[in-house]
């Protein structure tokens, strides 16, 4: 087996995600909380608190199996949740925290990974396996994330909020355009968003299912599909974070509690009102000044840049394309929607934006070079498009006075890196679709006389 490069590449991909977990899970202790594996541990007998998410990942799980086995394990995961409501009502336990469902799920992917192991040979073993590490790997990735926001916010004090705002008046200022918007609404424009934007990974599920479909009957997952792209956005988005900590308008320029009191019936947002430079967000742009380095609390995550959701919704629209007509409707609607959440809940600046379609599009490349084989077109648009991230990056920081100062010339300039990295996607990857075979020519007849 270790003779094969797959193999190889399959063990060092398992190793060091393995030791990254553990690195992360030191980090996590340091500041005194639970890392990403003692969370999933957690889950095996508290109540989870990625219920949903849990059932989705068992759902991506099962897509190796037969349908009779697919039942078998719908019905095992529903009856292990019954049994621990019965148990915690009977003992008196609420449920306060987290779901009081989703248990089940990861019961049920452990026991396959035990049967996999213990009752499976060959081929069958690998499937299984491979099966049982992708819904693992979906939940884990999760947990990792939730760590790596804790982390941003306790090791990076200082934000860049008022670089970003600042070079965001190149682009009109989106945020607060947008968060007018859905701010007249009321709680049903709200809500709705809210939903949409809190059930992003529901959307990649399903997605990801009709990719996966054929995975039972073929033997075999294909070579590229949605959840690698999502899982590796996961993975490298945080470390962006970590070098460009942003925490979004509403934290820097509103009060958060004031603002979805008056639309919201559920996601409590922090106060932020001692930290924020103004109570400016949605009503007031922030004035033009210098920007500095400003100090925000070790609560809130610095996660705007890039955004990662618009990474997401990105992923899950161009998965979408091969999909029949409602999956492309539904790729869409989830990629307009969200991004109208992230603008008008006041997470993200249009700048964050622009600089997660281009983080997307370079890491959805890379992966499909993988698969395919890398050639000279992949490299090229790898090598664009991370340069053309990095210029964003660097031009927000050093740049944002010059970019308010002349929107005029900076906001179509941001615009046309952004749709020169989409028109090189499009064209490379059209490229690399087999070409239809031509249809054979006839044989001439020979003429009768």
């Amino acid at each position: 087996m270790w003779r094969h490069p797959r193999a190889i590449l399959w063990a060092t991909a398992a190793v060091v995600t393995l030791g990254f977990l553990v690195a992360l899970e030191i980090a996590a202790r340091r500041y005194d909380v639970p890392g990403p594996i003692t969370n999933q541990v957690r889950e095996v007998i508290l109540p989870p608190k990625s219920g949903f998410l849990l059932y989705a990942s068992m759902a991506l799980m099962m897509v190796v199996l037969p349908w009779r086995q697919r039942f078998i394990a719908v019905g095992a995961a529903i009856g292990i949740d019954i049994v621990f409501l019965v148990v915690r009502w009977a003992a008196g336990v609420e449920v306060t925290e987290g779901h009081p469902f989703g248990n089940g799920a990861l019961w049920v992917i452990l026991g396959c990974a035990v049967v996999a192991v213990t009752r499976r040979t060959g081929q069958e073993r690998v499937l299984l396996l491979k099966g049982v590490g992708l819904g693992l790997l979906l939940v884990t990735g999760r947990k990792t994330g939730d760590t790596w926001l804790l982390i941003t916010s306790k090791t990076r004090p200082a934000v860049l909020d008022q670089y970003v705002a600042t070079a965001d008046r190149a682009l009109g200022d989106p945020s607060w355009v947008v968060g007018r918007i859905v701010t007249a609404t009321g709680r049903v424009g709200f809500q709705f968003l809210d939903i949409v934007y809190g059930q992003l990974a529901v959307a990649a599920v399903v997605i990801a299912l009709y990719q996966l479909r054929n995975v039972a009957a073929e033997g075999r997952f294909p070579g590229h599909h949605l959840v690698r792209t999502f899982l590796v956005i996961g993975l490298l988005g945080p470390a962006i974070y970590m070098i460009f900590p942003v925490v979004g308008p509403i934290f820097a320029y509103g009060n958060g509690v004031e603002h979805w009191s008056s639309v919201s019936l559920w996601s409590p947002m922090p106060p932020t009102e001692h930290w924020a430079v103004a109570n400016l967000w949605p009503q007031t742009p922030p004035p033009i000044s210098t920007p500095q380095h400003m100090p925000f609390d070790e609560i809130t995550p610095r996660n705007c840049m890039p955004s990662l959701h618009t990474a997401w919704a990105t992923t899950i629209f161009i998965h979408s394309r091969k999909g029949p007509w409602f999956l492309r409707f539904a790729g869409t609607f989830w990629l307009i929607a969200t991004l109208a959440a992230t603008l008008g809940f006041g997470y993200h600046y249009g700048a964050d934006l622009i600089a997660g379609v281009v983080f997307t599009l370079t890491i959805e490349v890379a992966l499909r070079s993988l698969d395919r084989g890398w050639d000279r077109s992949g490299i090229q648009l790898v090598a664009y498009g991370t340069t053309v991230f990095a210029v964003l990056l660097v031009s927000y920081r050093y740049l944002p006075l010059e970019m308010a100062r002349h929107p005029w010339v900076y906001g179509p300039l941001l615009v046309l890196a952004m749709v020169s990295v989409i028109y090189g996607y499009v064209r490379t990857t059209a490229q690399w679709e087999p070409k239809p075979a031509p249809a054979p020519r006839p044989e001439p007849q020979p003429e009768l006389i």
